[in-house]
């Protein structure tokens, strides 16, 4: 069975040197704490930095979000080749880019590709808004979500998967 994980998504929080005391203040804390795996996620422009602060500790390194192209004219994206130079998961599916990038199934599931291709460990998030759970349609969302995410994928080996109750979080 695989060991329990925390991971803190700072979404668009944080400049690098906030970044740098953050994690300064928090490493001691964290390694401290056994049988857990702990992954922090900053945002792209502190990745660098925060990996040389998290050197030879027990917290792992995420990142927000990845794009499912290796190179090429997307200006404003990262690739999953960047991304494995610098940590070892990644935020798929979150429901922000869901709502307001308007990211569907299919883009999830090709970022997901993209991340396994290179090693990254993908950090899948499925959930239901406050109208759907009303509604009783929870499984149908989350089943909806996991089906358009795994579609194709022969092995999901490695693939986190994290409920985020949208109604419950207040994104």
């Amino acid at each position: 069975m695989r060991v329990p994980i925390i991971a803190g998504n700072w979404k668009m929080n944080t400049t690098v040197s906030e970044a740098i005391e953050l994690v300064s203040e928090m490493r001691q804390g964290l390694d401290q704490i056994d049988n857990i795996d702990k992954v922090i996620c900053p945002p792209f422009i502190s990745l660098a930095a925060v990996r040389e602060l998290i050197k030879g500790s027990s917290i792992k390194l995420g990142a927000q979000n990845i794009y499912f192209e290796e190179k090429g004219a997307y200006t404003g994206e990262i690739s999953p080749l960047m991304l494995a130079d610098l940590c070892e998961f990644v935020i798929i599916g979150h429901s922000e880019r869901r709502q307001y990038f308007n990211e569907t199934g299919e883009i999830t599931n090709r970022k997901i590709q993209a991340a396994l291709k290179v090693k990254l460990t993908p950090i899948l998030c499925v959930g239901e808004t406050l109208q759907e759970k009303e509604a009783d349609r929870t499984d149908e969302i989350i089943t909806g979500e996991l089906s358009s995410a795994f579609n194709g994928l022969d092995n999901v080996n490695g693939l986190l998967v994290a409920y985020e109750p949208i109604w419950a979080i207040g994104t």
